[in-house]
């Protein structure tokens, strides 16, 4: 491909053509992807049917509990009859029990039908992105930041209103705001068990022997900020996971302003100065947690961290080191202004002339191919094939999210399964133009003599559908 080909700009960058993008856009790729970044609100999710952070954590207990009592009562139809109050803010609703044994609680959504309700709403976004760079952009801090929905039902039901509300907003600005946001939000304090991490000398813990967990610390400066390289130890782990005690977030039901939303529990916060990566903190509060993070999120060691997995996730699994120091040194010269990293990214010409050798990963796989067919696919279906190709949303196997090397995607079953998914999903798709056609309209000159050859001699036109999504085209960016 010629360096700044429009459809770079497509696979390497967003989120894969539809019919009639390349024409549209345009004689300068370049611009169209930072255009696109003009507006940062475009990235927010402002849907009324979505719940907030604590309007979803007020419907999961709810149905927690609406479902325990059920479950308590010996005759499951008198549960189902039986009205179910509580203080937590207000009255919880009767619930039933349909002949399969489901709790059904009527106006309060399972957290797998608050997670449906999200993963809607990303398809929605998905479909009618222009390019698709800044959704794109939310993929890739959304596994940074990762939250495991397997973890508990209460990050199932708010994994969704984590990503808009920790993670959209913030995708265009500054590192350090998102990396705040994400740390203090509830789905990712109970994913990482700050939630109940108690400073050993406080007066909670004093009072109950109950101690620290530091899984959290570790994984933000592991994982989040200065990386595995950056030369902290084992004592700057438990020294920060001190600093975090205490933040946590409402979950007493007599407490309606903070339930839901993070505070901080000074009598679970273990006192006095702390030392982290060399430096004292004598803050006291909150605000001790506020300072290491600050410093964590301006370290040029995450600079140096945060560059090479956005390379890695846009453009090679083994980035050129030019392009990797060209962001590194964008993040630490703006403090840590996303957006200008992003234009650098853009602007590199490294970005645009590394082969197209990356595996396109499953969800990149699945939301290319929805916008190639125009295939509104319900949220079960979403989920359950992003579950066989081993990437559903929000749900990575461990705080690492999900690995985006080409050899992670690449073992033989998991391409089996691909071919499958690929065969389905041309079997639903419906008023498509000719296959030959389509594959000229997704790919342009980019389309290779063996993929037109293989579309032009399939035996049906779901069959040569398939093979075009199968393609080295499709599958490759």
């Amino acid at each position: 491909m010629a360096v700044d080909d429009p459809l770079i700009a497509f696979s390497r960058f967003g989120l894969g053509t539809r019919p009639g993008d390349l024409a549209q856009i345009g004689a300068d790729p370049k611009a169209a992807l930072i255009a696109e970044l003009s507006d940062p609100t475009s990235l927010f999710v402002s849907d009324a049917a979505l719940p907030s952070t604590a309007d979803a954590f007020t419907q999961v207990r709810q149905y927690q509990m609406a479902r325990k009592l059920a479950k308590e009562d010996a005759n499951i139809a008198a549960a189902g009859k039986t009205a179910i109050t509580d203080g937590m803010a207000g009255p919880i609703p009767r619930a039933t029990v349909d002949k399969n044994g489901k709790i059904n609680v009527p106006g309060v959504s399972s957290p797998q039908e608050l997670m449906n309700a999200e993963i809607a709403a990303r398809v929605d976004r998905v479909l009618a992105a222009p390019i698709g760079l800044g959704e794109r952009l939310v993929a890739f801090w959304a596994n940074h930041f990762a939250v495991q929905a397997a973890a508990d039902e209460i990050v199932r039901g708010l994994a969704g209103a984590f990503e808009r509300e920790a993670i959209r907003p913030y995708v265009l600005g500054k590192f350090g705001d998102m990396a705040l946001a994400a740390t203090q939000h509830p789905a990712m304090l109970m994913s990482l068990n700050n939630a109940t991490s108690i400073g050993p000398n406080s007066p909670q813990g004093l009072k109950t022997q109950k101690g620290l967990n530091e899984n959290h610390a570790r994984e933000l400066m592991e994982l989040h900020t200065v990386g595995v390289d950056a030369g902290y130890t084992q004592a700057d782990v438990t020294s920060f996971a001190k600093v975090l005690t205490g933040w946590t977030f409402g979950r007493a039901e007599n407490d309606p302003e903070n339930y839901g939303r993070f505070i901080f529990r000074k009598y679970a916060h273990e006192p006095g100065p702390q030392t982290v990566m060399g430096k004292v903190y004598p803050q006291q509060g909150v605000e001790q947690g506020l300072a290491v993070i600050a410093d964590l999120s301006a370290s040029k060691a995450t600079a140096q961290h945060i560059a090479l997995k956005l390379a890695r996730y846009f453009v090679a699994d083994d980035p050129p080191p030019a392009l990797v120091q060209r962001l590194a040194t964008t993040f630490s010269k703006t403090g840590g202004d996303l957006k200008a990293v992003t234009v650098a990214l853009v602007n590199s010409p490294e970005a645009w002339s590394a082969p197209v050798e990356k595996l396109r990963l499953p969800q990149e796989f699945i939301w290319a191919s929805f916008r190639a067919l125009a295939l509104a696919a319900p949220a079960n279906f979403v989920n359950r094939t992003l579950a066989d190709l081993g990437q559903p949303l929000w749900n990575p196997p461990s705080p690492q999210g999900f690995k985006d090397d080409t050899a992670t995607w690449l073992a033989p079953d998991a391409m089996t399964t691909r071919v499958d998914t690929a065969e389905l999903m041309a079997a639903q798709a419906k008023g498509l133009p000719d296959p030959r056609q389509l594959a000229a309209d997704l790919f342009g000159s980019g389309l290779s003599d063996d993929t037109r050859t293989a579309v032009e001699r399939a035996e049906s036109p779901n069959q040569a559908v398939a093979l075009l999504l199968m393609s080295p085209e499709f599958q490759r960016r």
